[in-house]
């Protein structure tokens, strides 16, 4: 679940607790062109208010209509369907004949909603099960390939936590990094013992940890939306990051390195408790080829590749424009 999603049931929650009637709108699958991806979730307030977006602003502005009419009042949960047709996806702002098909539904308790959002920040997977014929919610803990799903019984509908990125070392290029990571919906964690670079660290929004690399990766309990990128150049602080990283269920570990300085770091690792399989996951040299040589441009080609991982999309068809889209 990215922030913008958590922002939607946070202020959903404050709604019903202020009083407020609250209508919630999940995509649930699209066709052709769509602005928002499947889960993507809305919420509107009675009065009109909005959190959250189904598209890029056209069917939200009908959604607000028919809520100030009271079009919705009374209705249990309900599939709706934009785009049917070429002219109604042009009406609203669908690109190439797109077509959202949408839940929506009244939000009557909250109980849901908070256990969610705790469940969220405890870094758990969770899918959320809505029985469509009594409205009722249960929540139940999922794993990283299962898909929002619905027939004419259930939808089921899958939250996570943000995806984490903890980056070893405080220095230029780890800025560079963070903030294309924040652009991209990521929690950042810096690691640096170092005081010379831990002291000038004044990035917004990140998390600065001066502890051990190893203690800190262990104390994060890393998980599947977790990453681990190695930029410090020290063997005495990457190595040892990586070392309790591999042993992870983190998506993706790397370190920076040429690539004669990655197999002199391989050759370390298998000095320690680590098996072949372990050692094997380790992305390095660190980034896709993309001829980068300023910090910039390195942290560009890094987080390409770690996209391309989180999406399980193969690293081999990075440059294939004929590749079809490859899902967990």
């Amino acid at each position: 679940m990215n922030s913008v999603d958590v922002q939607v049931l946070k202020s959903a929650l404050a709604w019903r607790n202020e009083g407020h009637a609250v209508d919630l709108f999940t995509v649930i699958e699209t066709w052709g062109s769509a602005p928002r991806l499947p889960g993507s979730i809305l919420a509107i307030r009675d009065d009109g208010q909005v959190v959250g977006s189904v598209s890029g602003g056209c069917i939200e502005d009908d959604l607000v209509e028919k809520i100030r009419n009271k079009l919705f009042a009374g209705l249990g949960p309900e599939f709706l369907v934009y785009g049917v047709s070429k002219d109604e996806a042009t009406r609203f702002g669908l690109p190439c004949g797109g077509t959202l098909r949408l839940l929506h539904e009244t939000i009557d308790g909250t109980g849901w909603i908070s256990e969610l959002l705790e469940r969220c920040a405890n870094h758990k997977i969770t899918a959320r099960i809505l029985d469509l014929s009594s409205g009722k919610i249960t929540l139940e803990d999922a794993g990283r390939r299962d898909r929002i799903s619905a027939n004419e019984a259930i939808v089921k509908t899958v939250h996570g936590p943000r995806w984490r990125l903890l980056v070893i070392g405080a220095g230029q290029l780890s800025r560079y990094l963070a903030m294309m990571a924040q652009a991209l919906d990521y929690e950042v964690i810096i690691c640096d013992p170092r005081e010379e670079y831990a002291d000038v660290w004044d990035l917004p929004d990140t998390t600065l940890v001066r502890g051990m690399p190893d203690d800190v990766v262990l104390e994060l309990n890393l998980d599947d939306h977790s990453a681990v990128v190695a930029l410090t150049h020290d063997p005495k602080l990457d190595d040892m990051a990586l070392l309790e990283a591999l042993k992870s269920p983190a998506f993706y570990v790397g370190a920076l390195g040429s690539r004669s300085n990655t197999a002199k770091r391989r050759e370390r690792l298998k000095l320690f408790d680590l098996d072949d399989v372990e050692i094997e996951r380790l992305h390095g040299p660190i980034g896709l080829r993309i001829g980068s040589r300023t910090p910039p441009e390195i942290a560009i080609s890094i987080l390409a590749e770690l996209t391309a991982v989180k999406n399980c999309y193969p690293l081999e068809s990075v440059t294939d424009k004929t590749a079809a889209n490859v899902y967990c």
